[in-house]
């Protein structure tokens, strides 16, 4: 088991990074929330991990913190909820966001995520809500998070279209969130963030 990577961020490109750890490049895959929070390339940068071992891949998923790796853990425990499903449900919404929604039964937010229909929603409700009673909210929030260098517009829309798309969107829903929320300037991080939140909206 690889329970942390720490290394030189060589490549990012949402939702995959390459880590060199003297020499060798590790392959992650991590959440937006997880994204945003990386520094500048060619930093270092540590990252918890999950791994996973299938008959056909090997799998890396990468998180800034221990409790967003704890909840990722706990999601693909359940039935019909996997590693990408995992890693799309906590890259379009928060942690802290996550738990209250379950604790306050809504199912209307989380079928606007990737992949959740109403009743996967309503089974991660459920098998979710016992597991999330000890949670403590984290004081954080986004204001410290790294947005990411800035690059040309049409650059940053491919990018932030094709993140969505690898985290389970359409590829005409994520065009259209991006081009929505798009203006000059804007890094592919924020193009993510911005429209992870446009189509997380009921």
């Amino acid at each position: 088991m690889i329970g942390r990577i720490k290394g030189r961020l060589a490549e990012k490109t949402p939702p995959d990074i390459l880590i060199d750890v003297n020499g060798v490049g590790y392959e992650l895959q991590v959440p937006m929330n997880t994204f945003y929070r990386l520094p500048e390339l060619n930093e270092e940068v540590l990252l918890h991990t999950h791994f996973v071992v299938r008959e056909d891949a090997q799998l890396l998923y990468g998180f800034y913190d221990v409790r967003e790796r704890s909840l990722f853990r706990e999601l693909i425990k359940i039935n019909g909820v996997g590693p990408k499903l995992g890693l799309a449900i906590l890259s379009g919404i928060e942690s802290n966001e996550f738990v209250r929604v379950v604790r306050n039964n809504d199912v209307n937010a989380l079928v606007c995520l990737p992949g959740i229909g109403k009743k996967t929603a309503e089974r991660l409700i459920i098998e979710m809500r016992d597991k999330l009673n000890d949670w403590q909210s984290d004081a954080g929030d986004d204001s410290e998070l790294n947005s990411g260098g800035s690059f040309g517009t049409n650059q940053a829309i491919g990018e932030a279209e094709s993140a969505l798309v690898a985290l389970g969107y359409k590829p005409k829903e994520a065009e259209r969130a991006v081009k929505s929320v798009a203006s000059e300037g804007m890094s592919n991080q924020d193009l993510i963030r911005n429209a992870l939140k446009i189509m997380a909206k009921p």
